[in-house]
């Protein structure tokens, strides 16, 4: 399938560290993306460079086919929508959607009207006097209703309470299934975006530790208690992502997927297993890539569970 967007062996330095470091990316057209991982791990970094709002130091870097720094037949084509997203002084909301309309193609008024009334959005308060979750409503508001075919969130609803962001997430489901286009949602509240994403993208201190569709990652793993010397031969050489012991008992979350035969030899070892959601994953396989951590992924089972 045709790419929309090539990213190869991308790099960005600054003076003492590396944002990013060799990152090799590949996203298709109409499909909703999650670029997920920890504060600082360079997500906003990565986007700023694929909307020619940052530089790389080396690499190379495709936005529908063509290098979007300075080019105006990629960046039209582009919406990106940040949380700290800024907005000249004396500008009201409404003047931030009539500004947006004019700069995007396929701009909705009726969806921009019906999420106003949505999140009780005063168009004709001054941006500066907005409260955050009304400033945050106001990009999520744009980045919806410019329906561009590159939309980048860079979690603007954080300001956004529970309910609008739910609200926020029940809108974008609602209206990419009328007008598809790519959407990449980064973000660190994983389990509230969970079920949205159709492909996760994990990135940790500038690397890409997980890139795959979010169904088969869903199913890359699981945990199972019990005791832990029966958990030490069932699980044999799996890799272990983290472990817990609780005097005899342990429960460790492995790699993997579980056969109907393997499945019945648990319980026949009275031993429990459960699924793993993909914020347990995502948050165990960043604790042990990090090269402070001492977890389970860096020692053999042999020492994990004991």
């Amino acid at each position: 399938m045709k790419t929309i967007i090539e990213v190869t062996d991308l790099t960005k330095k600054y003076r003492k560290s590396e944002a990013l470091r060799g990152i090799n990316l590949a996203l298709e057209p109409g499909r909703i993306y999650g670029l997920l991982g920890r504060n600082g791990a360079g997500k906003t970094t990565l986007m700023s460079i694929l909307t020619a709002q940052g530089f790389a130091s080396s690499g190379e870097v495709r936005v529908f086919g063509e290098h979007p720094y300075e080019n105006e037949r990629v960046l039209n084509r582009i919406c990106f929508i940040r949380e700290s997203q800024k907005y000249p002084d004396s500008f009201t909301a409404e003047h931030a959607f009539k500004s947006a309309a004019l700069f995007f193609a396929n701009w909705s008024q009726e969806l921009a009207d019906r999420l106003v009334t949505d999140f009780q959005l005063p168009l004709r308060r001054n941006i500066k006097k907005l409260s955050r979750g009304q400033l945050s409503a106001v990009g999520v508001i744009i980045g919806l209703a410019s329906r561009a075919e590159l939309t980048f969130f860079d979690e603007p609803y954080l300001g956004l309470d529970a309910v609008a962001r739910q609200l926020f997430y029940d809108r974008l489901v609602e209206d990419y299934s009328r007008h598809p286009r790519t959407v990449v949602l980064s973000s660190h509240l994983i389990d509230e975006v969970a079920n949205l994403l159709e492909h996760v993208i994990v990135i940790d201190q500038g690397r890409i530790i997980m890139d795959d569709d979010a169904e088969t990652i869903r199913g890359s793993a699981f945990t199972v208690v019990g005791s832990a010397e029966k958990v030490r031969t069932f699980l044999g050489g799996r890799e272990v992502v983290h472990a817990d012991n609780f005097a005899s008992l342990a429960s460790v979350t492995a790699l993997g997927t579980l056969n109907e035969s393997e499945t019945r030899e648990a319980a026949e070892l009275g031993l429990e297993l459960a699924p793993v959601s993909l914020q347990q994953l995502i948050v165990r396989r960043t604790m042990s890539a990090s090269p402070a951590s001492s977890g389970a992924a860096d020692r053999p089972l042999s020492e994990v569970a004991r």
